[in-house]
This record gives C-alpha cells, sequence and structure tokens, in this order.
C-alpha cells in the first residue's frame, strides 16, 4: 500500500567482506569489525537481498542496548525505508530483549525482526555486537536462510541507503521515514502482559510479599533491568531493590553477562554469604546481555540448567499456561538426560537436538513439544521461539509459590524421584582456532577405534559425531559434536562453540547418572571426576591447547 510508486534509490556502491558467515545465533564480530565502512551495511542489504517478501512488510527492530546499538539502528531504518519495508516496530531507545522481539514478531504476524545483540558475550567499545534475523514464526532463521545471506554476502556491490537523518529514538509515538512508517513502543509492556497471561500472578504475588520470602535477580546490567523491574517490583509487589544491577548499560557495567557461578558474582555473593539482615535470599536468578538465558539459585544451592528444564517439565501442570500438560520436551544433544527421565515418566516423547534454539522452532511448530532448553543456561517453551531468561524465573517461582518448599527441596525431591544426573561443562576460552580444529579432526579420526575400549571401568558403547535427522521436514544437520557414550549411559561430548569472536572456545561436556539416593550428595566434579580425567586423556588437551585447566566450570 505504502509503494504504489517506486521511491528513487541511490545504490552506494560497495565492496563484498569474506567474513560475514552467521554462527548458531547470527553474525557475531567485534564492535571495531562492525564499525567498518559498509560492513553492517552490507550485512543488513545481504538480509534484505534474500527476503523475497520484504516489500510491503512489517519488521520488528531493537538490541540489547550494548555499545553500537542506536547507531546500527539508525542505519538499518535508513536501509529500511529505501528496500520496500512498510512498518518498523522499534522499541524505545532502540531497546528490546530477545524473547520480546519473538513475542512481537508473533503477536504482529511481522514478516519478521533484526535483533542486535551478541547474547552473553562482553560489550564496550572494545567488546562484541552481533546481528541476527529471526523468522515470521519468531525464532532465528534457520541454515538454509543464514548460508543464503552469508552467499549473498560474499558477492555484493551496493546497497540502498536513505539519505536522510535519523529519528529520535527514545520518544514513544509514530514516525516517518520516507514512505516507512515507524512505531515507537514501550519495550517491556507487550512481553510483561504475556507474562501475566502465562503465570499465576496473583499467587507469585503472594509469595514475595510474604515478609519470609525474599528474591534477588541480577540483571547484570544488561537488557532485563527494565523488564525485571517492572515485573518483579512493579507488577508483582517484590521489594523495591530485589533487582540489582538493573540499569542496562552500552558496556554492562564493565563486566560480562553471562549468568554462570563465575560472571554473576555479585549474585553468587548474595546467595552463598549472609547479608545485612543475617540471612540469604530464598531464590536467586539472573540473566544475560539479551534476556534470553538465565540462571537459577536457592539460598547456599545452585540449579543447573539441565536440572532446571527437567524441573518445570515435571511440574508444568503448577503453572496455569500448562495446566493440561505438555506435549513433549526438546533438550540440545549436549544437555544433560536428566529431561528424559520425565519424559519417559509423563509418557510423553523428548527429542534431542543440536545446540542452535532455531532446531527447536519446527518441533514447536509441529506441536511436537512444548518446554525446551540447553545446557547453556536456556529454557523457554512454545510461548515464543526464543530461549527465555524472565519466563524460566517466572516458572520456577509460580512452583515455588504452589509447592511451598524452598528450591533445594524441590529439586532433592526431583532427584529421589527420578535419579540424579551429575552433569559439568568445562569451557577452554580463546584457544586458536588452528589448535582447537586439529584437536577435534584428532578426535574424530579416532572415532571409529573407541567402541569397545574400556576407559576407569566402563565400555565405550558409541563414539561417533552427532547427526541429527530434524523429524519434521527432514533435513539433516551432520557434524554436531563429537559423542563418547558408555555402557552405563555416562557421556563424554566435545564441541566447539560458534558464538565467540575471538579464537575458539573448546566445551567439554561430562554426565553420569546415579539412582542411588545414597549418593546424591557428592561434589560435582567429584563425582565426574575419572571421567573428567578420560576425557582430557582422550581429546590431550593439554597437548593441543597448551591448557591444565578449563577458563570456566559451570
Amino acid at each position: 500500500m505504502y509503494y504504489s510508486k517506486p521511491i528513487k534509490i541511490q545504490p552506494v556502491k560497495t565492496q563484498a567482506f569474506t567474513d560475514q558467515k552467521p554462527g548458531t545465533s547470527g553474525l557475531r564480530k567485534k564492535v571495531t569489525t562492525f564499525k567498518q565502512t559498509d560492513y553492517l551495511q552490507n550485512f543488513v542489504q545481504s538480509i534484505f537481498n534474500c527476503l523475497p517478501k520484504l516489500r510491503g512488510s512489517t519488521l520488528i527492530l531493537g538490541g540489547d542496548g550494548r555499545f553500537y546499538n542506536r547507531e546500527a539502528i539508525q542505519i538499518i531504518l535508513r536501509m529500511a525505508a529505501v528496500n520496500g519495508v512498510a512498518k518498523v516496530i522499534l522499541g524505545q531507545g532502540g531497546i528490546f530483549s530477545t524473547p520480546a522481539v519473538s513475542h512481537l514478531i508473533r503477536k504482529h504476524k511481522a514478516l519478521g525482526g533484526i535483533i542486535l545483540s551478541a547474547s552473553h558475550n562482553p560489550g564496550g567499545m572494545d567488546g562484541d555486537f552481533g546481528i541476527k534475523y529471526n523468522i515470521s514464526n519468531g525464532g532465528p532463521a534457520p541454515e538454509e536462510f543464514t548460508n543464503a545471506v552469508f552467499e549473498e554476502s560474499k558477492k555484493i556491490k551496493e546497497y540502498n541507503i536513505a539519505g536522510v537523518k535519523g529519528i529520535p529514538l527514545d520518544l514513544i509515538g509514530s514516525y516517518t521515514l520516507e514512505r516507512m512508517q515507524i512505531e515507537i513502543i514501550d519495550s517491556v509492556d507487550d512481553y510483561a502482559e504475556l507474562m501475566s497471561q502465562l503465570f499465576d500472578f496473583d499467587k507469585i504475588s503472594k509469595l514475595l510479599k510474604s515478609p519470609d520470602f525474599s528474591i534477588c535477580f541480577d540483571a547484570m546490567y544488561a537488557v532485563t533491568g527494565p523488564y525485571a523491574k517492572k515485573i518483579l517490583e512493579q507488577m508483582l509487589g517484590a521489594e523495591e531493590g530485589s533487582v540489582i544491577r538493573g540499569e542496562s548499560l552500552p558496556n554492562f557495567g564493565g563486566g560480562h553477562p553471562d549468568p554462570n557461578l563465575v560472571h554473576a558474582k555479585q549474585l553468587v555473593a548474595r546467595m552463598y554469604d549472609t547479608n545485612e539482615t543475617g540471612s540469604t535470599p530464598n531464590f536467586g536468578a539472573a540473566s544475560d546481555g539479551d534476556g534470553d538465558r538465565n540462571m537459577i539459585m536457592g539460598d547456599y544451592f545452585f540449579v543447573t540448567p539441565s536440572d532446571s528444564l527437567a524441573v518445570i517439565a515435571a511440574n508444568a501442570k503448577l503453572i496455569p499456561a500448562y495446566k493440561d500438560g505438555i506435549k513433549g520436551i526438546g533438550r540440545s544433544m549436549p544437555t544433560s538426560q536428566a529431561s528424559d527421565k520425565v519424559a519417559k515418566k509423563l509418557g510423553i516423547p523428548c527429542y534431542e537436538t543440536p545446540t542452535g534454539w532455531k532446531f527447536f522452532g519446527n518441533l514447536l511448530d509441529d506441536k511436537r513439544i512444548t518446554m525446551c532448553g540447553e545446557e547453556s543456561f536456556g529454557t523457554g517453551s512454545d510461548h515464543v521461539r526464543e530461549k527465555d531468561g524472565l519466563w524460566a524465573v517466572l516458572a520456577w517461582l509460580n512452583i515455588l509459590a504452589e509447592r511451598e518448599q524452598s528450591v533445594e527441596d524441590i529439586l532433592r525431591q526431583h532427584w529421589s524421584e527420578y535419579g540424579r544426573n551429575y552433569y559439568t561443562r568445562h569451557d577452554y576460552e580463546n584457544i586458536p582456532s588452528e589448535s582447537a580444529n586439529q584437536l577435534i579432526d584428532n578426535l574424530q579420526s579416532n572415532l571409529d577405534s573407541l567402541a569397545g575400549r574400556v576407559f576407569n571401568n566402563r565400555t565405550v558403547t558409541i563414539a561417533d559425531n552427532f547427526t541429527y535427522h530434524d523429524p519434521v521436514d527432514d533435513s539433516i544437520s551432520e557434524n554436531q559434536g563429537i559423542r563418547i557414550i558408555f555402557d552405563d549411559d555416562a557421556r563424554i561430548i566435545f564441541r566447539l562453540s560458534g558464538t565467540g569472536t575471538g579464537g575458539a572456545t573448546l566445551r567439554l561436556y561430562i554426565e553420569r547418572y546415579v539412582e542411588d539416593i545414597k549418593q546424591h550428595d557428592l561434589e560435582t566434579q567429584e563425582a565426574l571426576y575419572d571421567l573428567i580425567e578420560t576425557a582430557e586423556l582422550l581429546a590431550n588437551i593439554i597437548g593441543f591447547t597448551g591448557r591444565d585447566e578449563p577458563t570456566v566450570i559451570t
């Protein structure tokens, strides 16, 4: 309707870049890389060129507020205006959490959305930046699309951009750029309304207002600060100050917005050490840069992401949105098999997918699963097509309000019923890419010889590089992680991460299942010591990387 007459476009000549291949969560590079002349413009035009239904469409646009977010949004708006987009819905100040974008795409039946984020990676002028496209179901674009964008980026010769000034990003209202409508909305309201429809806010509010219950939510100076303050403190009545580090800062306060025991130090200190009142909070949580990850804690107690997914699934009927039960569970291959035990008891399927939330999209759209999660602190359900940090926090609070037990008691009862999956992940960060690839290649070349071998009284039953056959569209994804599985179902998994911007990150995952309740109180690293030793020996980690210990253990 807006483009009955073509707009006069003055294309800008450009040179293609060769390094714009999106990873599992879009294109992530250093800010300095994105600020190169034409770098962002080339990639955005490549996205637009791969969208045949772009003309006359609606797009959602926003980011996590990291350094370069505002400048990038102005560039994208000017490009969208002369590439046929009819309307852009933009978060106030250019801010949207990733799950909020997913919800708005679905609510407004938009063609898709552009999310500016490098998720849990550090921000600031010397930090990381990222951009990804989410499709009409609200989820990350599939590999077929991202591969097409990469191919386009290697041959692009020009891009289209309006030669006009930008718009004020901080004022809610309607604007026009060329003939394109821009609607700037409150970043939080729509998402908060969705959460109120899923959970029992009255019961959660009663819990949070109880004098015997307190919480601490660490927003890590990232995007969820305004979301958590609105929902937890204003709507649900948590004590003011329950949200710490709640201001969204372009450099995340100089920290690393990754919700784990290493980087969420302020939260961990509060949950493990007595504060000025002489007690720890009953419930603790943290979220990451763009709001899609979460960490759950009780007083003096840490819940692994794998266990968190299993507990939420096992207690789903206590949550209004899932009171009729769930259809199935999805988990990434490296995630522990705790959810498999829940699915088996519930009589529902549990799907094992590669790492990357986009692989859950088909299963959710086909109504094969209702909940899904990854060991990398991501949990979600069919309400959006992204992992959702605050959703997981509210799910736990709803369960706590219904069961009237502590986090630790709930998890220990879960282990007594389903058994305990001892689980850990060791990250070796910033390894030279050549060394990391050599390590994986060496493992790959030795896989055929591992089956039947015995290590510490365990026999290898499977040694392979995981291949996923999508049950919905029959697509095949190969080389998704090296698996070594033993006769007692213990697992060792090796992967190279696709979310970093410097060097390579080797991820080592270790899992062991213990049914005997008398063995549920072991320290995790102690319980997995012999498997960790076997993994380091099999991969020759010291030999290939020079590292005698991981950078991060979770």
